[in-house]
């Protein structure tokens, strides 16, 4: 009995295991760069047994940070796994280097982050993997500089994402330009920014704050939130602010919680359940 019983939970375990969401490194050439950089990508248990299309989901890390992060630093290791099973979708999460902000460097040919996502990761994952290759079945959120990343690539190219994220944002850079840490942006943003790199005027032209027409133009789902012991959390509280006076729709929360990995395992799953309402209402989950 004992030997049917341990046999029985060997084979649903390896059954189990066959099944479970897997993860791929991906190498993407960046010519804009000119240079190689690997992504994870989580494909869902069915994606194996099945020859349909999913929806994507771009998952950004923060400062400091690279791109597999999400899937080594959560309390729950299995987080980000488990997400994608639940809701039958690919996620990915991309090199965004320890300080680019995800975007395009005006004086620096080795950080063209807004390009590399946007014409070259995308394009790389929808030609490898059966994916949505639309807007309709991408969105894209992240944490700290990748909720910044998220919010500012979003904004910018909605002809990418049907919803926009982001947890524990930095949306606004001139935070950079705070007297106590001047020598700190000089060392980390000179080579983002050049001489610049002091200048309010260089922040103003990326900060998410300073987005809320895009937003507004182009009527994309949001989802931001914050914790209320995040040192970040006054600027998201004017960011949600300026969406309300613009009478912006966004679905803004503040939870107990500081910026730390307990507070982000804890709110991806909140931006997976409100993307997967925006994915069924046009079609690309069922």
């Amino acid at each position: 009995m004992k030997k049917n019983f341990f046999l029985v939970s060997l084979v649903l375990l390896l059954t189990n295991f066959a099944f479970a969401a897997k993860v791929d490194t991906l190498q993407i050439a960046s010519a804009a760069m000119n240079k190689t950089y690997n992504a994870a990508v989580v494909t869902p248990n069915s994606y194996a047994k099945g020859k349909t299309n999913y929806p994507v989901l771009y998952l950004l890390h923060g400062a400091y940070g690279h791109f597999r992060d999400w899937l080594t630093s959560t309390p729950n290791e299995n987080l980000v796994t488990d997400l994608a099973d639940q809701y039958n979708i690919i996620i990915v999460m991309t090199e965004g280097e320890t300080f680019s902000f995800y975007l395009d460097s005006p004086v620096s040919k080795e950080s063209q982050f807004d390009t590399f996502i946007t014409q070259e990761v995308i394009q790389k994952v929808d030609a490898s993997y059966r994916t949505i290759a639309n807007k309709n079945g991408r969105v894209i959120t992240g944490l700290s500089m990748g909720g910044h990343g998220a919010l500012y690539l979003s904004s910018k190219h909605p002809d990418l994402f049907c919803a926009a994220g982001s947890m524990s944002g930095a949306v606004d850079m001139n935070m950079m330009l705070n007297p106590d840490n001047l020598e700190r942006t000089k060392k980390l943003l000179t080579p983002i920014f050049g001489d610049e790199v002091l200048s309010p005027a260089t922040y103003a032209k990326y900060a998410v704050l300073d987005r809320i027409d895009l937003f507004k133009a182009n009527k994309m789902p949001l989802i931001i939130d914050c914790g209320v012991d995040d040192f970040l959390i006054e600027t998201n509280r004017e960011l949600h602010r300026r969406l309300v006076y613009n009478k912006i729709p966004h679905d803004y929360t503040e939870r107990p919680g500081a910026h730390t990995w307990e507070y982000w395992n804890n709110s991806l799953p909140y931006h997976v359940l409100f993307f997967n309402k925006i994915l069924k209402e046009n079609g690309s989950l069922k």
